[in-house]
C-alpha cells in the first residue's frame, strides 16, 4: 500500500469520524432545545377550574349596564329583558395566565360524552377575559337573541332550576396551549348556582389522560 491510498483512508476516517461528533452534537443540541421548549410551555400552562368557597366575590359588569355578583365557586344565571347573562367564579391552577376565547352551550345529555367539543362550534368573546396564574378570575357570557335556538332553551332550564353545562375554550398569553374545559352550574337553594368542572380537552398537546 503506498502513501497515497494511506493518506486517502487516514483523510475518510477523520472526515467519518467527526461527521460522527456532528450528528452526535447536533442531535444533543436537539434535545437541549425541546427540553427547553418544554420547560418554557410548562411555564405558561393555564388550567382553569372552579374557584373555592373561601375565594373572594367578585362583581362583574356587562356591556348594557348590567351587573352580578359571583361568590367563589359559584356561578349566577339570570333571565332579562331581551338578555341572559351567565357568569361564573374560576381559578388558575397551571403556571401561566389564561386567556378566555369562547364558550358554548352543551346539552346535559352529551356533556356524558368524552369527544372533544368541535373548537369552530364556540361562541367568540367580546373581549378577552385574563386569568392569573394561581389567582382567582371569572367568565361572563351573555345571549342577547330571543330568536336563537339556545335562548329558550337556556331560559327554560334557568327558570326550571336545571343543571347548566358549559364549555370554555382558552389558551396561553402566546395564543397556543388551547384547552377546551367543561363546566357545569348546578343549582343550590332557592336562587344559587354551584360551579364544577368535569373534564379538560387539550387542542395542541396529547390529552391529560
Amino acid at each position: 500500500m503506498d502513501w497515497v491510498t494511506i493518506s486517502a483512508l487516514a483523510t475518510a476516517g477523520g472526515t467519518l469520524v467527526l461527521a460522527i461528533a456532528t450528528f452526535d452534537a447536533t442531535r444533543s443540541a436537539n434535545r437541549s432545545a425541546r427540553t427547553a421548549e418544554q420547560t418554557l410551555a410548562a411555564g405558561i400552562r393555564p388550567l382553569l377550574v372552579s374557584s373555592r368557597e373561601q375565594d373572594a366575590s367578585q362583581k362583574i359588569g356587562f356591556g348594557d349596564q348590567h351587573f352580578a355578583r359571583v361568590d367563589g365557586a359559584h356561578g349566577t344565571a339570570e333571565v332579562g329583558e331581551g338578555a341572559i347573562y351567565l357568569t361564573m367564579s374560576l381559578r388558575n391552577l397551571g403556571a401561566g395566565v389564561a386567556v378566555l376565547h369562547g364558550w358554548r352551550l352543551t346539552e346535559p345529555v352529551e356533556s356524558a360524552m368524552v369527544q372533544r367539543p368541535d373548537p369552530s362550534t364556540f361562541r367568540r368573546l367580546t373581549r378577552d377575559i385574563y386569568v392569573p396564574a394561581g389567582d382567582v378570575g371569572f367568565w361572563q357570557g351573555a345571549l342577547r337573541d330571543p330568536a336563537d335556538p339556545s335562548f329558550s332553551d337556556l331560559a327554560r332550564a334557568i327558570e326550571e332550576r336545571r343543571r347548566i353545562v358549559i364549555d370554555l375554550l382558552y389558551g396561553d398569553v402566546e395564543g397556543g396551549q388551547r384547552v377546551i374545559s367543561r363546566f357545569s352550574l348546578l343549582p343550590a337553594g332557592d336562587d344559587a348556582w354551584l360551579a364544577s368542572v368535569a373534564r379538560h380537552w387539550n387542542l395542541d398537546h396529547p390529552d391529560p389522560r
